[in-house]
């Protein structure tokens, strides 16, 4: 009865929003472009299955050396992989697709007990989160139930928040990609009435509010801080290009993440917190005309600066979740700026042409520039949000967050 309650609550807060009910006009041009993606990604899909030894999972492919890269289920990447053929296979019901999915999910499940890592939530509700959405299984239950436990775990209430990287005693790290990881702990308070789970999701995403951003809204990659006290130590990158310039994917993480808060709390405060990271990249003036990022919104050779598919993709999904809790102008602006990344993304340069890229759908991301790795290549996680967007912007109408 409470959980029919909350159904009917939720759906009444959701058909009382700013312009829900109005129709979103797609592009059939761009629908067209899409339906065409989803059957090139099955047979792309198809050659990197083939490509993968047992235990291997995908994360790019190098085009200097011609060779697949791939990491163990351990990678922060590993999950990308299965919940992109899922919702490949929704689309093409391709059971191909889904037999790969279920087989690597195998690999990946172990996972489930995983202390080590903040990026469980990709890892495990990027894939298993996907397979439960659409087949309610006990089993995919209890390993997301798992996960979120590992996941807090990393908790610290005096920093109020979870650790990202591992490092020294003296140093607590906290990266703004971390903001992704909640939706796992969300999903657990739904489904156990545990409200310890939503309660770090909360204090994680009030703490990065506060001292993550800077006054123009845009974020810092990492904030370490002292253990012992909670206080901020320092403010600086790992992957952008200085410690106070706009790293492009960075931002996008922080847009998607505080969409989700939103989301999962309707507290206007992350919501608000949402349009002003929406507002400082749409309206950056080193945006491109194609919507597409540069690497880092401050990279010191633009134009000529490398751009990130990766950042677009993520840009373009959690836009078109934004448009539906807003309202007028807002709303069009959002939903006009994803379908305009996504109708680049879908053609040359950034969709790889049929056959290569050891069947990556996008080329063209930014991993770590300044380590050197991945650059300019396909990345497991570009893909991954470039299909969630497609699906986003084909159902816009029929609204479903996943």
């Amino acid at each position: 009865m409470k959980r029919t309650c909350l159904s009917l609550l939720i759906m009444f807060t959701i058909l009382t929003l700013p312009g829900f009910g109005q129709a979103f006009r797609t592009k059939p041009g761009l629908i067209k472009s899409i339906q065409q993606n989803y059957k090139q990604a099955d047979a792309q899909y198809k050659i990197m299955m083939g490509l993968l030894k047992p235990g291997q999972f995908p994360k790019t492919y190098n085009t200097k050396t011609g060779q697949l890269e791939t990491s163990n289920s351990g990678w922060w990447c590993s999950g990308f992989y299965p919940g992109t053929l899922l919702m490949l296979n929704e689309q093409t019901q391709d059971p191909v697709l889904l037999k790969e999915a279920n087989r690597i999910m195998g690999d990946l499940s172990r996972e489930q007990y995983n202390t080590g890592t903040h990026d469980l939530g990709f890892m495990m509700y990027c894939s298993f989160g996907q397979a439960l959405r659409m087949e309610q299984k006990p089993e995919y239950k209890q390993i997301l139930l798992n996960s979120a436990k590992s996941l807090s775990t990393r908790f610290d209430p005096k920093v109020g928040c979870i650790r990202s990287w591992n490092s020294n005693k003296n140093d607590f790290i906290v990266i703004i990609d971390n903001m992704m990881n909640l939706e796992l702990l969300f999903w657990a308070t739904r489904e156990t009435g545990d409200s310890s789970f939503y309660k770090i999701a909360v204090t994680h995403a009030n703490t990065t509010l506060k001292n993550h951003f800077r006054p123009d809204y845009s974020s810092y990659h990492v904030i370490n801080y002292d253990p012992l006290t909670g206080q901020v130590q320092k403010k600086h990158t790992a992957q952008g290009y200085a410690d106070e310039s706009a790293w492009a994917r960075g931002q996008a993480w922080g847009l998607y993440g505080y969409t989700v808060m939103y989301r999962e709390t309707r507290d206007p405060k992350y919501l608000d917190q949402a349009n002003h990271i929406a507002q400082f990249i749409l309206n950056h003036p080193n945006l491109p005309r194609d919507k597409v990022p540069y690497w880092d919104f401050n990279a010191p050779d633009i134009p000529g600066a490398l751009r990130d598919a990766s950042a677009g993709a993520i840009t373009a999904s959690a836009l078109l979740e934004l448009c539906q809790y807003s309202g007028g102008k807002t709303r069009d602006l959002y939903f006009r700026n994803a379908e305009q990344i996504l109708e680049s993304l879908t053609k040359p340069p950034y969709i790889s042409a049929p056959g290569t890229n050891a069947g990556f759908l996008l080329q063209h991301s930014v991993g770590h520039l300044p380590q050197h790795s991945e650059v300019d290549q396909p990345l497991s996680y570009a893909d991954y949000y470039f299909v969630e967007a497609m699906r986003r912007y084909e159902g816009v109408n029929h609204w479903n967050s996943r």
